[in-house]
C-alpha cells in the first residue's frame, strides 16, 4: 500500500518544479513523440503503486469537475432533487461558458474525515475519469495534464516518469 501523501510537501515540490514541468509538457505538445501513448500506458501502473487517492483528495479539495447534463440528471435523481434545484443549490456556470461547475471548494460531496465521495456511485463522469491517464491520444489531453499537475500528485508522478522515459521530446 502506498504511503500517505503529505500535501504540504507536494505543494512545495510542485511550486519549485512548476516552470520545468510546464516547459516539458509544452515540448511534448510541440514534438508529439510517437512513443507518448505507449509510455503513458507503461508508467501508469507504476504511478498507482505509489499514490493513494484517499490519502489526498486534492482534486476534490482544489478543483471542480465539469458537470454534463447527464451527470446533473443522474446526481439530482440520486439526491431526490430536480436538475434545476440541484444546479441552483450546488453549481454555477462561469460567464461565457457552457460548463457547470461546483459552487464551493472543497467539493460539497467530499467527506473530509475520510476523503471519500458521498455520491461516488453516481459521481460526475469527469471525476470517474480523473486523472485521465487512460484517454488517448495523450496529446489531445495534454492541456488537462498541464492543469492537473499542479494539484494531483498522481499526474505529477506520471510526468516525472515521462521525463525519465522521454528526456528530450523530439518530433517524429
Amino acid at each position: 500500500m502506498p504511503a500517505p501523501l503529505n500535501l504540504k510537501s507536494f505543494a512545495q515540490k510542485q511550486r519549485h518544479h512548476k516552470a520545468k514541468f510546464n516547459a516539458y509538457l509544452e515540448a511534448l505538445l510541440e514534438a508529439q513523440p510517437a512513443q507518448l501513448d505507449a509510455t503513458v500506458e507503461a508508467v501508469t501502473p507504476k504511478v498507482w503503486e505509489t499514490i493513494d487517492c484517499l490519502s489526498c483528495a486534492n482534486c476534490c479539495k482544489k478543483m471542480s469537475p465539469t458537470f454534463t447534463s447527464a451527470d446533473i440528471k443522474r446526481i439530482a435523481s440520486h439526491l431526490k432533487m430536480t436538475p434545476k434545484a440541484f444546479k441552483e443549490k450546488y453549481l454555477y456556470q462561469p460567464p461565457n461558458d457552457k460548463d457547470w461547475m461546483n459552487r464551493s471548494q472543497p467539493c460539497q460531496f467530499l467527506n473530509l474525515s475520510d476523503n471519500k465521495c458521498s455520491i461516488y456511485e453516481v459521481r460526475p463522469a469527469d471525476c470517474a475519469g480523473f486523472p485521465h491517464f487512460d484517454k488517448f491520444p495523450t496529446i489531445d489531453y495534454m492541456h488537462v495534464h498541464q492543469q492537473n499537475v499542479a494539484y494531483c500528485p498522481a499526474t505529477y508522478n506520471m510526468v516525472e516518469r515521462l521525463m525519465d522515459a522521454i528526456p528530450e521530446p523530439d518530433a517524429s
